[in-house]
């Protein structure tokens, strides 16, 4: 299966949108409390699973998961219902943007005189400048991620593709007076003018698992998608930090070094497999499981995307905390089955798509800020490496304005007796996933 559209026999069924999970809509609820905007007023934006507005003395309650300030003295042109002051104040109290963030976009908003030809947004200039695509965008991941996307002060141009129904997506979020432009685009015929002069490629396309359909129908499926894909990533944005969400990640993402390898683009530093919900869950689990403080909690994940494949670091938790071997058992297994417990909890109609949009939405950021020139900039992604005798790995990594600067091999020194264990055992499923998605691109001439 590929993108392309299907011969018609028949009474068609219109085409349904590409994405992981099969949901034809998904939602993110934002919480903005009411307030009076007075010239002497302080106002709060929060970033992350809420958004409040508070006035300085009101008394309703101001949610911070990661917030900046706006101190108004002056009555200035409004943007998301702030004015402009002398300062800027970023607190972060949440793992999306954490300390490294807010530095980012404290770097990103400069106290400026507004030029010709330059936009100018309550008195701040937004140095709004990298260009985003997420294909697969209407679906239940691409949704939620396009609107955490869009919320970017990094974002000048957000640009939406799928098969069906990403126009409406579109028109929706273009309503967001925030910098970036929005516009969609719908079909193979499309694609190509998406992703031209695109910075990050963001690809969460691809199908469930349905009844009746075996593992190799979803990879052959999936695997169609994602070469596809990437082999219009390869003609249009040769350079752009490719994003790789669809599933099964320990594959798709060789496939797409495979294409990119056989256009002739393929530059290892590029390319990225997203693991941040591995580390975003572990991160949680352990924050609730000690009653730590969740914005000082960081727990490595290393290996794979997929059950066993997936090796949270425990014995590497920031802040170093002690676990019982009960302990490390239970949450090793609940952070490698956590996306079943979603679509359990879900009863069958749909899966990990906010939680999966979240990280995602993260993982882009940081690029983000990369591209930008932060150099402080550290994730987990499944990316080629040495680090073990497998060609595709996913350990932490430093990010910086050409991808990826350094793997880092010290969270895989003195492990503990059980994560050595675990490692070698993941070590052969890994292989195999690896070896199938290198073997589908062999077998298939990739489209000049």
């Amino acid at each position: 299966m590929s993108l392309l559209p299907r011969p018609c026999t028949g009474k068609q069924k219109p085409a349904q949108p590409l994405h992981e999970d099969g949901l034809q809509a998904s939602a993110l609820w934002f919480q903005i409390s009411k307030f009076e905007m007075a010239t002497t007023s302080t106002a709060t934006f929060s970033i992350g699973s809420t958004v409040s507005f508070r006035s300085r003395g009101s008394p309703l309650l101001q949610t911070k998961p990661s917030s900046v300030r706006f101190v108004s003295r002056n009555s200035l042109a409004s943007f998301s219902g702030l004015k402009a002051g002398a300062s800027v104040n970023c607190d972060s109290e949440s793992s999306f943007l954490g300390k490294e963030s807010s530095a980012a976009l404290r770097g990103s908003i400069a106290l400026k005189a507004q030029k010709p030809n330059q936009r100018s947004y309550y008195g701040l200039q937004l140095q709004a400048s990298y260009k985003v695509a997420i294909l697969g965008a209407a679906g239940g991941i691409g949704q939620p991620l396009a609107l955490l996307v869009k919320m970017s002060p990094l974002v000048s141009a957000l640009n939406l593709y799928d098969i069906a129904n990403v126009k409406g997506v579109a028109a929706d979020l273009s309503h967001c007076n925030t910098p970036s432009q929005v516009l969609d685009f719908t079909g193979p015929d499309e694609l190509g003018n998406c992703l031209k002069g695109v910075n990050v490629v963001v690809i969460p396309a691809g199908v469930p698992r349905k009844p009746g359909m075996t593992r190799d129908d979803l990879f052959n499926i999936n695997a169609n998608i994602v070469k596809t894909l990437v082999e219009a990533a390869a003609d249009n944005c040769p350079d752009a930090f490719i994003h790789i969400i669809s599933n099964p990640v320990n594959s798709t993402v060789p496939i797409a070094a495979e294409v990119l390898k056989q256009k002739g683009v393929y530059d290892p530093k590029k390319l990225f497999g997203v693991t941040t919900l591995d580390v975003v869950r572990a991160n949680t689990f352990v924050a609730q499981k000690k009653n730590l403080k969740l914005i000082d909690v960081d727990v490595p994940v290393i290996g794979g995307h997929a059950g066993i494949t997936i090796l949270p670091l425990l014995s590497k938790t920031k802040p170093s905390v002690s676990f019982t071997d009960e302990e490390v058992e239970e949450l090793t297994a609940r952070i490698q089955n956590a996306g079943t417990e979603v679509v359990e909890a879900k009863a069958g109609a749909g899966s990990a798509t906010l939680s999966m949009a979240y990280a995602a939405a993260r993982f882009v950021e940081s690029s983000l800020r990369a591209l930008d020139g932060d150099g402080d900039v550290y994730e987990c992604s499944y990316v080629q490496s040495d680090l073990t005798d497998l060609p595709f790995f996913a350990s932490r990594i430093k990010l910086g304005r050409k991808g990826i600067e350094a793997l880092i091999p010290s969270d895989l020194q003195g492990l503990s007796e059980y994560e050595e264990k675990a490692l070698e055992a993941l070590k052969p499923e890994l292989k195999a996933s690896i070896e199938k998605g290198i073997a589908f691109v062999q077998k298939q001439p990739v489209t000049a």
